[in-house]
């Protein structure tokens, strides 16, 4: 259902169960899926590819060009899952030559006034309060939950499961299943909370608890404690995860609290 002030562009491909609202502008090559609704005075750009039943809040704009010099037309697109709801005055740039796309999985919930610049990629079930600032090309894994106001230095990498502190300034890696806070941003422990939330056995949380305490709080350099972790500690899902994150870490993982 789209109202008669709405603009919306002969070639965009939008579903017959959308509900676009007043003074909401819909630009070519965009693709909107089915049960969605576009509140008032959004602009929704192209290369927007939007799944269904999401809930894109008034003044958004979704798929502007991207706030990068190396920019030069070409085109890409900004993806954004089924069921997520991108909330007020929040901006999701699309991609550059770099990767193409930006993304944000399904099930997220983008609070108002964030953004998300190009070439991120968010995964499903993601929670961003309020004005968290996402700068290019970051990574943030699912089920992360990231504070009000954190401002996230692009190239970095936010495992699943974290609980980042609000007002937080990212600069570097920040490893699964943790909470991490203080400045400079630094371990402050597992998300043990989030983990019992999401279906985490007490056994499975233990053996995290200790693969962080070989990591953060034996003293090694990460070298060594994963040498470590890999000889002393059975090997489970979550733990390869972790040394797989650490090892393919490109900035570098948070410290522990000092």
């Amino acid at each position: 259902m789209k109202q008669p002030l709405a603009y919306v562009h002969p070639a965009a491909k939008i579903a017959s169960s959308v509900v676009i609202d007043p003074f909401v502008t819909i630009d070519q090559n965009v693709e909107i899926g089915e049960g969605t609704r576009i509140g008032s005075n959004v602009t929704i750009l192209e290369g927007a590819r939007i799944g269904k039943n999401c809930t894109i809040c008034s003044g958004a704009v979704i798929s502007g060009i991207p706030q990068d010099l190396k920019f030069r037309g070409e085109e890409t697109v900004a993806i954004i899952g089924d069921n997520t709801t991108i909330r007020e005055c929040a901006t999701v740039n699309r991609g550059t030559a770099s990767k193409g796309k930006t993304v944000i999985g399904s099930n997220c919930l983008i609070m108002a006034y964030c953004h998300v610049a190009h070439d991120c990629v968010i995964g499903d079930n993601v929670i961003m309060s309020n004005a968290v600032q996402v700068a290019g090309e970051v990574v943030i894994d699912n089920y992360a939950v990231i504070g009000g106001g954190a401002l996230i230095h692009q190239f970095s990498h936010i495992g699943q499961h974290v609980m980042l502190q609000g007002g937080a300034l990212v600069n570097k890696d920040i490893p699964p299943y943790v909470k991490a806070g203080r400045n400079p941003i630094s371990y402050a422990g597992i998300n043990s909370i989030g983990l019992r939330r999401r279906g985490f056995t007490n056994e499975q949380i233990r053996d995290i608890q200790e693969i962080f305490r070989y990591l953060y709080l034996s003293g090694m350099n990460n070298s060594d404690a994963i040498e470590r972790i890999e000889a002393e500690l059975p090997a489970t899902k979550e733990r390869d995860e972790i040394i797989m994150f650490v090892r393919n870490s490109k900035r570098g993982i948070i410290r522990g609290y000092v």
